[in-house]
């Protein structure tokens, strides 16, 4: 489960674009922001993805990624030329093909090769109809699903929606969401050759007249059960309701929000989660295995696009912290293993994390007051930063970016080491095991934490 939102210039506070997505993934998955150069690589080569070959272009873009530790694509990142994509499951009636190109290897693809949102839609499509999309996406576990996107630019943003080789597309106008369900229904700017006519043949509607993509193409059930429909509906309408005024930080808000009965119940504790909330919570059961495992928020300013990440799970424990992809990446430490390693930026946030879930109400008030006021300094600091550099030489532009990023991601590591001792130390709430509980022992024993 994801969930992935476009604000344009035209209903953000400042005119920036503000692209962000929750990437929801098993508990132990964990994911490493990595970073891409730009390369060069002789005729005929080729490139292997997750599960297929295929021929490398000439010249690859720099890249961010937000990347599954054991996936060669990547669930969301944007390159060098601005352009920020994030992909949703969708579940479909088309047979899902046992090998392909996963939609995180489309992703990867189409930031490599494309300079605007446009193109990289072009590219994916291209790739879609020589190579097919297939593959199992699933950490621990078979797992197969199409995909959607949402591709936008400092300029532009598309929506692009897949069933096998299938597609539809339409342009962004003021906002957008995208919440693991076809959403696209009987107008397009953009289409495969035989979407409708494939739909009519199967009988899943009468005629072209009758033809909408999402009812005909969706499969039903998996729609369903992963609660669609209700996070798109609330990330609209958090959107919708400070349209004018949207920031940066609405955008982070927007990612740490367990809906309105959290909002009204300050005893609200993840236990009580469903798939329901866009800053999700793993459980007990069939339905409830992912969690949100990353978090970015993107400004697509045309003149010095700045990232906010996590660059951990649960972004309601975390804290987001700039980066400019022009200056590079802060010290990150190694990327994360499969299971617990305590020098990894991603597992040194589960102990906190983990740790919070016992008593969610009252170990977050241990430090959200904190969190928060050192989350605003970055923010205004940053803000006050791109607009003193901006017209800068870049090697000195780069220099004083990395520092202040540098500087950030240092003192959030030392916070959050900080948190974590007074978490633990904090007494447990005594309660009889509940399966919530019981599910989250399970995820420490597997992941040998």
């Amino acid at each position: 489960m994801c969930d992935t939102v476009i604000a344009l210039g035209n209903i953000t506070a400042d005119g920036v674009p503000l692209f962000a997505k929750n990437s929801d993934r098993e508990p132990n998955e964990p994911q490493a922001l990595t970073f891409l150069p730009r390369a060069t690589f002789p005729p005929g080569a080729t490139v292997q993805c997750t599960y297929a070959a295929i021929p490398q272009t000439r010249e690859t873009y720099a890249v961010l990624l937000s990347r599954p530790v054991w996936l060669w694509g990547g669930e969301m990142g944007l390159n060098e030329h601005g352009v920020a994509i994030g992909n949703e499951a969708v579940f479909t009636k088309e047979p899902y093909a046992k090998t392909g190109l996963l939609g995180m290897d489309l992703l990867r693809l189409a930031l490599e090769r494309a300079a605007t949102a446009r193109e990289a839609l072009d590219v994916i499509v291209q790739l879609l109809e020589q190579h097919g999309q297939g593959g199992s996406g699933g950490f621990t576990h078979a797992f197969y699903y199409h995909n959607a996107f949402l591709i936008a630019d400092p300029h532009e943003a598309w929506v692009l929606e897949t069933a096998g080789r299938h597609w539809a597309a339409f342009q962004v106008h003021d906002f957008y969401t995208l919440s693991n369900g076809l959403t696209i229904g009987q107008q397009w700017d953009l289409a495969s050759p035989e979407l409708v006519e494939h739909a009519v043949q199967q009988r899943w509607c009468r005629s072209k007249a009758d033809f909408h993509f999402g009812r005909c193409y969706s499969d039903p059930l998996y729609t369903r059960w992963g609660r669609c429909a209700d996070r798109q509906a609330r990330s609209a309408a958090l959107l919708r309701d400070q349209a004018g005024q949207l920031t940066v930080t609405t955008l982070l808000a927007l990612l740490r929000d367990h809906g309105p009965e959290a909002t009204a119940d300050p005893a609200w504790d993840p236990a009580q989660g469903s798939n329901r909330q866009l800053c999700m919570h793993a459980s007990w059961g069939p339905i409830r295995g992912n969690q949100t495992t990353a978090s970015l928020v993107v400004q697509l300013d045309p003149a010095l696009v700045t990232v906010w990440t996590t660059g951990t799970s649960a972004p309601c424990t975390g804290l987001f912290k700039p980066l400019w992809p022009e200056a590079g990446l802060p010290d990150l430490g190694p990327e994360p293993a499969r299971t617990y390693d305590g020098t990894s930026l991603w597992w040194q946030h589960e102990r906190l994390h983990r740790a919070v879930l016992e008593d969610y109400p009252a170990r977050l008030a241990l430090y959200r007051a904190e969190r928060d006021a050192l989350e605003t300094e970055f923010v205004t600091g940053a803000t006050q930063l791109v607009a003193a550099v901006r017209d800068l030489p870049p090697a000195r532009r780069q220099a004083r970016l990395a520092t202040f990023s540098a500087e950030c991601w240092q003192r959030a590591r030392a916070a959050e080491a900080r948190w974590t001792e007074q978490v633990l130390a904090a007494p447990g709430r005594p309660h009889w095991p509940s399966p919530h509980h019981l599910a989250w022992q399970k995820f420490n024993r597997a992941a040998q934490l």
